[in-house]
């Protein structure tokens, strides 16, 4: 099979199975009755784990299926497209996991693995009453004992907190070092004495409103020294290293819940008569389902060069981690917000129209947004880094590393957590080569082989990267980032969107199978619009064939129930 066809997300549609029919394991109904009692969906959730999905979240080495990540990314996008509160409470394992493949021991990784492989719920204990994303004010201690560690304090808004067998527990070992001062300990919750761990209630959430969103006290539990995962005072990196691995795969969530979003809204406007006509042929509402299918399609292609990156530009992954997640979510919930126009009064209701299915999804899609940290959060990180990043443009570039990480036919470097860092020392390679990925555009426009409005869309792409790295360089930083600081910020996740997507295409315009989208210069046309769009340019005349083409794209994915996807085949698929 073609190695641009997404094998293993193929495989679990296939498993799974319609999820318009109610015998699906992940069914639409079911799904939307669960949400509307606010009930944690426990049987598909076993369901899940009987047909072997956690493999998935356990490297190969270790007995697992995770060779690589953009097999993830699918099993995820696969799982969130059908029932994002099971995709949330399911996948967590592999983010409660993660710390430990990246930092931990040998013995370790072994115990954990069988663990996971057995069904294991893992979770990961970050956040506190009172303190957010502040990890530097955590209140949890982990006092020295001659066995181990005495664990005290409240963990809160812990997903899975409820259910986990395991947590990843940031904890202060010193709290006067600082940063230095905080350690992370795999903790075996179910091996505990009772009067040493009281889980706490669930939350009311308004999004995945079944989901255990709850909290753990812990009153002096012990711990063992073996569950120290890396050094004592290692946590805090550790746990940053960690999350540039799930922070990219979120953006797989976003692009499941855009996915069925734009089924509800595409089957609607088909059925809808207004004026004597299908909605879909007005207009306006096929721009509008064609923007929303261009936005699709370039958070799919912004997630899996993050996620391909996370092997083959590893160092650079705290930019590149950062500008996935702040990107492809924020952008999503405007997708979502402009299917909702086109879809009117029925999205908001809870049954009347496909089971209350979108509503659901415009609410569960707002937390994706803050998990895995904030917007807020992630552009501080790329604030943190633009000294490195105004030096390293048109200068820095591995060359090897955007190759493979942009080129699908390619093979993927194996991942070496080792090599994440807390800072990247040469800056962002995908928008370094910007001006290299522009100019082979620019000979293949005037050589005849791609339309020229893709040429121009390239040039201002450049224009716009060389004058904002000209910013990113007079920036000298303050002890408070200014608003306009973190819109500087902004721009660069969105020029790097666009120099993601345009390598994407370029690497693969020339091999990709006849009739997929991916090979196609309408998707990454229509890309490069809606970023330079969002960026205050005025919008590149002449596009209305390129978004009609899309939507055509749209509607034959839809009649053949299959993904809506750069990667899915012409004409053979998956069930629905």
């Amino acid at each position: 099979m073609s190695p641009y066809l997404d094998t293993v997300a193929a495989e679990i549609e296939a498993l799974l199975g319609d999820p318009a029919r109610p015998a699906a394991v992940l069914a639409w109904p079911r799904s939307a009755e669960l949400d509307r009692a606010a009930e944690l969906p426990l049987d598909e959730l076993r369901e899940l784990d009987r047909l072997g999905l956690p493999a998935y979240y356990v490297p190969a080495a270790l007995g697992g299926r995770l060779a690589e990540f953009p097999a993830l990314f699918g099993v995820i996008r696969t799982l969130a497209r059908r029932d994002f509160t099971v995709a949330l409470a399911h996948c967590k394992t592999f983010l409660g996991s993660a710390c430990v493949w990246v930092g931990g021991s040998a013995e370790q990784t072994a115990g954990l693995a069988a663990r996971v492989l057995d069904g294991a719920v893992v979770s990961l204990g970050l956040t506190e009453p009172g303190h957010g994303s502040d990890l530097l004010a955590g209140e949890v201690r982990a006092e020295p004992a001659p066995d181990g560690y005495r664990l005290r304090g409240t963990k809160w808004l812990i997903n899975n907190a409820g259910r986990a067998d395991l947590m990843c527990v940031l904890a202060a070992t010193r709290p006067e070092a600082g940063s230095r001062g905080f350690s992370l300990l795999l903790v075996d919750l179910r091996g505990l004495p009772e009067p040493a761990c009281t889980r706490l209630g669930r939350e009311a959430t308004l999004g995945v409103r079944g989901a255990d969103i709850s909290g753990v006290t812990f009153h002096d539990a012990p711990v063992p020294a073996g569950a120290l995962v890396g050094t004592e005072g290692g946590g805090l990196e550790l746990v940053l290293r960690a999350l540039q691995v799930t922070r990219t795969l979120c953006a797989a969530m976003s692009v499941g819940l855009a996915d069925h979003a734009l089924r509800i809204t595409a089957t609607f406007a088909r059925e809808h008569q207004m004026y004597g006509r299908p909605l879909a042929t007005l207009p306006h509402a096929a721009r509008s389902l064609g923007e929303a299918a261009a936005d699709l399609l370039l958070a799919e292609a912004v997630g899996l060069v993050g996620a391909r990156s996370v092997h083959s530009l590893t160092a650079e992954q705290s930019v590149i981690s950062a500008a996935v997640k702040y990107l492809v979510p924020t952008r999503t919930d405007h997708t979502i917000m402009q299917l909702a126009e086109v879809l009117g009064a029925r999205a908001l209701l809870t049954d009347a129209y496909a089971d209350g299915r979108f509503q659901k999804i415009e609410r569960d899609h707002r937390i994706v947004g803050i998990f895995d940290g904030s917007t807020v959060v992630n552009l501080n990180a790329i604030v943190n880094q633009f000294p490195v990043l105004a030096r390293g443009y048109r200068r820095r570039v591995d060359e090897a590393g955007v190759r493979a990480a942009t080129d699908l036919a390619g093979p993927l470097p194996e991942f070496v957590p080792q090599r994440l860092a807390l800072l990247s020392r040469s800056g962002c390679s995908l928008v370094s080569a910007l001006p290299e990925t522009v100019r082979r555009t620019t000979e293949l426009v005037a050589a005849g082989a791609v339309p020229e409005p893709l040429g121009r869309l390239g040039s201002r792409l450049l224009a716009i990267a060389d004058d904002l790295h000209q910013q990113l360089a007079a920036y000298r930083p303050t002890r408070r980032v200014p608003t306009d600081v973190l819109a500087l910020a902004a721009r660069y996740t969105t020029v790097f969107a666009g120099a993601a997507c345009l390598r994407l295409w370029l690497e693969n315009r020339a091999s990709a199978p006849a009739g997929v989208l991916l090979g196609g210069p309408a998707w990454v046309t229509a890309a490069l619009s809606r970023l330079l769009t969002q960026l205050g340019e005025p919008e590149e005349p002449g596009l209305d064939q390129v978004y009609d083409t899309l939507l055509t794209a749209t509607f034959g994915q839809l009649d053949r129930g299959v993904p809506f996807s750069l990667l899915t085949p012409p004409s053979e698929g998956t069930p629905r």
